[in-house]
């Protein structure tokens, strides 16, 4: 056995009944920026039928009459109780692969015995150290763990934990999973797969790997071995650096003037530069766009690309570009609903010769920037801001149900009274 996926279960909504006990046996519901969609749901939430991805205001009702705990969405908290979990499952396996906020694949090569009870370990030690409930699938490829994992969450005997280990269990296991709960398989492959008379892993898994690689891809072929428990896809322990990187978001409420949109695109723009001095690169060319609703009449979208003076991570320069930007898109008498600031071409700091010829970013501007991170990150976010990005921020995401920021805010660490 190689492969080990852990899961977290209903993530969002396991992160709010961290510091909550008293909602452990309740349904609880995370909704999504400016509270418009239903996002997560626990197990209790999904057994009252409430849809995935449904918006707030179609449901509301029946979440009142059902007492179902609501939240707006609470980033900084997840990312860090994340962390933890990730932290905690580092202490299995040398080699890990971060897969998605609450997703990780172990290796668990040269493991040969007591694979069910390492599998039952990590998941007792997550839930007692971090109090985040977790499944843990077990076999020897990628695409199996993913199914093993969504055997341990669904199939109440196995207990949250899956593995498998012989052929008999592999072949039972795929002739019940649909197609379309395979990884990698997305709704346009489900549909001329079915055309082909293709509906369960197993169907897939027995089929003519070379005649559907001609007809689809070397990436269905690749699932195909995976499935018949040849590994193809390895464990990437250092991703690939993201080669753009975007802050957009919707307005709490729709904004007419200029100031105050730029004073938006100001928090994106600082958001987008810090997100890319984590990633130790530099900018050289900046994306801004603006848009009205759908919805409304009159409907109104621009946007420009712009390149940067020289390349640079200064928030500053960043900022002023992108108002810039805004103030030449911006047309009077619209009611914008969303903007967003996207880096699009950067280069690595590793790698970057700048030109004799060029301008290049001063030193003492890294160390501003450098002290500017350090005390967000130590304080939390925004301890130091930018004016720009303004102080009353009306246009901010609607936030009505939001939890504190129990691991992230000195001021919100929870209490405990004895």
């Amino acid at each position: 056995m190689d492969f080990c996926l852990v899961d977290c279960n209903s993530f969002y909504a396991s992160c709010e009944q961290v510091f909550r006990p008293d909602l452990r046996h309740r349904p609880v519901v995370v909704l999504s920026n400016n509270d418009g969609f239903v996002i997560a749901r626990n197990h209790q939430a999904k057994a009252l039928g409430i849809p995935d991805l449904e918006p707030y205001f179609k449901v509301e009702h029946i979440l009142r009459k059902n007492n179902v705990a609501i939240f707006s969405s609470n980033f900084p908290l997840y990312g860090d109780l994340s962390d933890r979990v990730m932290t905690t499952l580092r202490d299995f396996s040398p080699q890990v692969e971060i897969y998605s906020i609450d997703e990780m694949f172990l290796s668990f090569s040269g493991f040969k015995e007591g694979l069910h009870s390492h599998g039952k370990a990590i998941k007792d030690t997550v839930w007692r150290d971090v109090r985040i409930p977790v499944g843990v699938g077990i076999a020897s490829t990628k695409t199996l763990a993913k199914l093993a994992n969504m055997a341990a969450k669904k199939i109440a005997k196995l207990d949250g934990v899956c593995v498998l280990e012989t052929e008999l269990q592999r072949q039972w296991l795929l002739k019940r999973t649909p197609v379309n709960k395979v990884w990698g398989i997305g709704r346009r492959y489900t549909q001329r797969l079915s055309d082909m008379q293709i509906y369960n892993a197993w169907e897939l898994a027995t089929s003519n790997q070379k005649a559907l690689s001609r007809r689809f891809n070397v990436c269905l072929e690749r699932t195909i071995a995976e499935l018949n428990g040849h590994a193809c896809i390895q464990l990437e322990e250092y991703p690939d650096d993201k080669k753009q990187i975007y802050c957009t978001r919707s307005f709490g409420k729709k904004v007419t003037g200029l100031e105050e949109l730029q004073q938006a695109v100001s928090v994106y723009a600082s958001r987008a530069a810090e997100k890319m001095r984590m990633q130790k690169h530099l900018g050289l060319a900046l994306h801004v766009f603006i848009n009205t609703s759908p919805f409304e009449p009159n409907y109104y979208h621009n946007s420009l690309v712009i390149k940067l003076p020289y390349p640079t991570d200064d928030s500053r320069i960043i900022i002023e570009r992108a108002k810039q930007v805004v103030a030449r898109i911006y047309k009077p008498d619209y009611r914008y609903l969303k903007a967003g600031v996207g880096i699009i071409d950067m280069v690595s700091r590793r790698h970057y010769q700048s030109d004799l010829f060029q301008d290049r970013q001063p030193e003492k501007v890294d160390k501003t920037m450098l002290v500017l991170d350090q005390l967000n990150q130590q304080f939390g976010r925004n301890t130091a801001f930018f004016g720009a990005e303004g102080v009353q921020k009306k246009w901010r995401l609607r936030q009505g149900f939001k939890s504190p920021e129990y691991t992230t805010k000195l001021s919100e660490i929870p209490v405990i009274r004895c």
